[in-house]
């Protein structure tokens, strides 16, 4: 379920819109509408059963890319938006780029970032509100770079005791380490549990922590 809408909108009103399970989207870079989005399946990755491909282990463990966050938020969204191959345009138009680089500024929207050489590889970005990070998008110039960003997020989000990481939908991509579908009821259901949770999105994560992450998914494989 989408609408366009003409509200001014804000960052409060976003995680106003988070908070009840919508999430605003443009049809094209150019767009100049925000539609609202509900769906009725809902992707999601349990935090339990998150899953690393052995091959992307190894890429991890070798410490490939250097991994940053919150360094580098405006490239990271700007990497998100960039046309690239089997996709020429984006949802990121200037509006839902300023919202979420004012989100960040906040502290509600942070950013993973993937280096190599000094330059910014890949990463991702989304929301977090109470123990729910929502993602949004990532993006690689470089193969895994994504990936490994993503597998960083995941111990983060364990560590700081988040009970809900939000995918919005479900790809091929995304399968691969555990996405699931389920029900908007259902969600709705995860949300709320999640959004009361006290849970603290720290950058810092230990070897340890990342070795745990990597541990569990090879008792899945």
């Amino acid at each position: 379920m989408s609408e366009p809408t003409r509200l001014l909108l804000s960052p409060d009103l976003l995680l106003r819109a988070y908070a009840i399970g919508i999430f605003p989207m443009a049809e094209s870079r150019e767009a100049t509408e925000i539609h609202w989005v509900e769906p009725t399946q809902r992707g999601i990755i349990p935090l339990e059963s998150f899953h690393v491909p052995k091959s992307l282990r190894k890429v991890v463990r070798q410490q490939r890319f250097e991994v940053t966050v919150d360094q580098d938020f405006v490239g990271v969204i700007d990497g998100c938006a960039e046309p690239k191959e089997g996709r020429d345009d984006t949802w990121i138009n200037p509006t839902i780029r300023r919202l979420y680089v004012e989100l960040h500024r906040m502290g509600h929207a942070h950013s993973v970032e993937c280096w190599r050489e000094g330059k910014l590889v890949g990463g991702l970005y989304g929301v977090a509100l109470g123990g729910a990070f929502f993602g949004e998008s990532m993006f690689s110039r470089e193969p895994d770079a994504s990936k490994v960003a993503l597998v960083h997020l995941v111990a983060i989000l364990r560590k700081g005791c988040f009970r809900l990481l939000d995918t919005q939908f479900v790809t091929d991509h995304l399968e691969r380490f555990g996405a699931v579908e389920v029900s908007r009821d259902a969600y709705r259901e995860r949300l709320n549990r999640a959004i009361n949770v006290t849970a603290q999105f720290d950058p810092e994560v230990s070897p340890e922590v990342l070795e745990g992450v990597l541990q569990s998914s090879s008792h899945t494989s």
